[in-house]
């Protein structure tokens, strides 16, 4: 019989499921208030919750997240390889945030070019205004970098009289 306290499914599995689904997001959006800062976070906490809520219910978007923690706490040369595999699986291919988080990763590790790439592809795959903003402002801050890198090598070549 259904227990009506309960929305009438205790006892069919389906509760205690969708509560597990449930409490993975919450413990990760609860080890993120509880940083300071992205350095202060427990990346390996963030890390072993995606992997629980993966095996739990798991979707191309919750392995994007996990890639990100992962970069976040082995570097991004290692998210990065796994955002690679994701979207040359062709799941997440279609999907803005996948190719955002390739372009920031790609950043960090100073390929440019790559960078320009993914936030170019992120770009045309975005509808929404703030977001379009976000990755035009990162394009120009490649530009920039690129302008100062540029500047940098001309001044070295200039100062050292070749």
């Amino acid at each position: 019989m259904a227990d009506r306290r309960r929305g009438g499914l205790s006892g069919t599995g389906i509760e205690l499921a969708s509560l597990r689904i449930l409490h993975a997001p919450a413990a990760i959006a609860a080890v993120h208030s509880q940083a300071a800062s992205a350095a202060a976070t427990d990346w390996s906490q963030i890390v072993l919750l995606y992997g629980a809520l993966a095996r739990i219910d798991s979707s191309p978007v919750v392995e994007l997240n996990r890639a990100v923690a992962i970069a976040m706490r082995d570097g991004p040369e290692a998210g990065l390889r796994l955002i690679d595999a994701l979207v040359a699986a062709g799941e997440l291919a279609g999907y803005h945030l996948a190719h955002t988080a390739r372009a920031d990763l790609c950043r960090r590790l100073g390929k440019t070019a790559e960078a320009r790439s993914s936030y170019e592809k992120a770009l045309v795959l975005t509808q929404q205004e703030p977001e379009r903003r976000f990755l035009e402002n990162r394009l120009k801050e490649l530009k920039s970098e690129d302008a100062c890198r540029n500047s940098e090598v001309l001044n070295g070549y200039l100062l050292n009289g070749q």
